[in-house]
């Protein structure tokens, strides 16, 4: 029996490899030094950004990346927690849903990502603190082809990072 295990065992494949995640990138090179590849998610300071300014995201309309009121208002919270503390940065996520192509999804959660940042900025959180990210649609919250998963998907978030 153990020469039969032995012998199932030098027969089985070798795992596959692992899928390496791009690292985090600043396309608009807003001032973030280029060792910012390896940025560290604060899981401790994200939730307390969380429970003091209500949210960590903020959501658009179909193929659109303007700030409307409620986005507004969970910013003016977000920099208010930024500069209360103001030894983490942000790093601002842009996100899409599934329709389109991969191309336009990029350059959509781009620009929700930049005016996420740009309203934080005009909030007197400093842009040296801040940079973007885009992950178009490769990065869903909600799995599904219908408006309720798509609707969680366009979105910009605020991660707290070191």
């Amino acid at each position: 029996m153990t020469a039969l295990a032995l012998g199932l065992g030098a027969c089985r494949r070798p795992p596959a490899p692992v899928e390496t995640v791009p690292p985090v990138t600043n396309p608009d090179n807003t001032g973030v030094e280029g060792d910012d590849a390896d940025l560290v998610e604060l899981p401790a300071m994200q939730a307390d950004l969380v429970a003091k300014a209500g949210s960590d995201t903020v959501y658009f309309g179909t193929d659109q990346y303007q700030i409307d009121a409620q986005s507004q208002a969970t910013l003016a919270a977000q920099a208010r927690w930024l500069l209360a503390n103001p030894n983490v940065r942000a790093s601002i996520e842009g996100h899409a849903d599934e329709r389109g192509t991969r191309e336009y999804n990029v350059a959509l959660g781009e620009r929700r990502a930049n005016a996420a940042r740009d309203f934080l900025i005009a909030q007197g959180v400093p842009a040296n603190r801040l940079l973007t990210v885009s992950w178009g649609k490769e990065r869903p919250a909600a799995v599904g082809s219908n408006e309720q998963a798509w609707a969680q998907n366009r979105r910009a978030v605020t991660v707290v990072v070191r």
